[in-house]
């Protein structure tokens, strides 16, 4: 009777749609006995070298090239060449594929938890215990992707379709943030602001936050540097229209009754969690929206992170052996992966480095500790504030980066700033100061970038990034 690696390997060789189908599924890990990985290992060689089926004698010939065969095992293997044999009733497809993918499953479910205790024993020098869930979550994400492509011709009205479908976005309450957006921040995107220590970062989040929270929307906010009452209160501020310092001093009947108010006016919720630094990562927050749902039927609808490089990696330790550019690229992917899987805009925030403070016109090059940020994220902004800016209560808005609209129109835009009342508000076209244009060059129209280079290309290595001032 055969097991079901061996129906596997027999199919791999006699059926072609079935090894076109699960062929980039398998991996040798998955075949525990040692004849049967050599067998498929020699498969699945012949396959990436010819793009064919290997006939039962040209595996023998591979195999008997081994030197490191013992005779028991060439003996084996002879007897499991015998036996994979074409049948002239070939299994049920449909079933056969049912089948592999769930030995996949299995099998990656078993390796993913084999892997997490030889972490947990303390023998990986790269990952740490966090990583666990996202291994087994990986494991158990093992799926056959039966989607073979969209066909230019057949699948044109579907196209259509797409093209007058109107995408779910959270909109801001700032006219030029809309009008930069296409009007407002779409789904499974990774939204980025840039600002140097005290320039208005947390404002600009907790902004946003109390504007997404009064359009009825569910709101998590995640803070790793803040108190969690902090934040609350500053979110009080800005939906009080109040300066903190009045919240504080506001009679708690007075307080209970505008919060009342607020409660028959806004249907969606708002959530706030601290983190300490540096311990939280991608799958804390998975497992935060997870838990909200199972106890409180709660389900965001955008997820704020206050802020970015002070998060954790679930994949990688941070230390000597991890530059900072890997390390806050893996931070900035896990998240953004988050915020596709979970089907919501993630809003996060990065500090500029040391020779972006006291500039006056930053830009992807002031990304504190890594530029590999920047790569990742979907839209990406800089607050900019001057001496001259601060006495008007106002801060400079600069965009970095762009994929829902072109980064060259409106690239800079002046904001109004009232930070006692944690708020932000739209400044007149004829006070921008003729900023508010399109000025589009022949370096912005190649790419989304600064200079249109394309990030990954200009950022991906240290040796690209030496002579860049950090």
């Amino acid at each position: 009777m055969k097991n079901i690696e061996r129906v596997i390997l027999q199919n791999l060789i006699y059926n072609e749609e079935f090894s076109r189908r699960v062929a980039p599924f398998l991996t040798t890990e998955y075949f525990h006995d040692p004849i049967e990985k050599m067998v498929f290992q020699s498969i699945q060689n012949f396959i990436s070298i010819y793009n064919a089926l290997p006939s039962k004698e040209a595996i023998i010939i591979d195999l008997d090239k081994k030197r490191d065969i013992t005779e028991p095992q060439f003996k084996q293997l002879g007897d499991l060449m015998e036996n994979l044999t074409e049948e002239e009733n070939k299994p049920e497809f449909q079933w056969l594929l049912n089948e592999t993918e769930e030995f996949c499953k299995d099998k990656a479910v078993y390796n993913a938890i084999m892997e997490s205790i030889h972490i947990i024993e303390d023998k990986s020098k790269s990952q740490t215990t966090t990583a666990i869930p996202e291994i087994l979550s990986d494991a158990l994400a093992i799926s056959f992707d039966t989607h073979i492509g969209h066909d230019y011709i057949e699948d044109a009205d579907e196209r259509y379709e797409f093209y007058h479908r109107i995408e779910k976005r959270i909109p801001f309450d700032l006219e030029y943030f809309n009008t930069i957006t296409g009007g407002g921040t779409p789904t499974k995107t990774l939204n980025i602001v840039m600002a140097g220590t005290g320039v208005g970062k947390s404002l600009f989040l907790c902004h946003h936050a109390a504007n997404c929270l009064s359009q009825n929307n569910n709101v998590l906010y995640i803070t790793c540097e803040m108190a969690e009452e902090r934040i609350a209160e500053r979110i009080d501020a800005n939906l009080f229209d109040m300066t903190i310092d009045n919240v504080r001093e506001l009679p708690k009947a007075i307080y209970d009754q505008k919060l009342s108010n607020l409660q028959s006016k806004i249907k969606g919720k708002l959530i706030i969690k601290e983190y300490p630094t540096a311990t939280a990562n991608a799958n804390h927050f998975r497992g935060l929206i997870d838990e909200l749902w199972m106890k409180k039927k709660f389900r965001p609808d955008i997820v704020f992170i206050d802020y970015l490089n002070i998060c954790a990696s679930a994949r990688l330790k941070n230390g000597s052996n991890v530059n900072s550019y890997t390390y806050i690229k893996a931070i900035a992917e896990e998240i953004r992966g988050l915020a596709v899987e979970k089907s919501i805009p993630i809003f996060s925030a990065t500090q500029v480095n040391r020779g972006g403070y006291n500039n006056s016109d930053v830009g992807l090059e002031d990304t504190a500790e890594s530029f590999g940020l920047p790569a990742t994220a979907d839209f990406m902004i800089a607050l900019i504030a001057t001496e001259e800016l601060e006495e008007m209560n106002q801060m400079m808005v600069k965009q970095l980066k762009n994929r829902y609209n072109d980064v060259s129109t409106n690239k800079k835009f002046i904001l109004g700033i009232n930070r006692g009342k944690m708020k932000l508000y739209d400044v007149k076209k004829d006070e921008q100061g003729g900023l508010l244009q399109t000025n589009q060059t022949k370096e912005t129209q190649l790419g989304v970038g600064i200079d249109g280079r394309n990030f990954d290309e200009k950022f991906s290595s240290e040796k690209k990034f030496a002579n860049w001032s950090i």
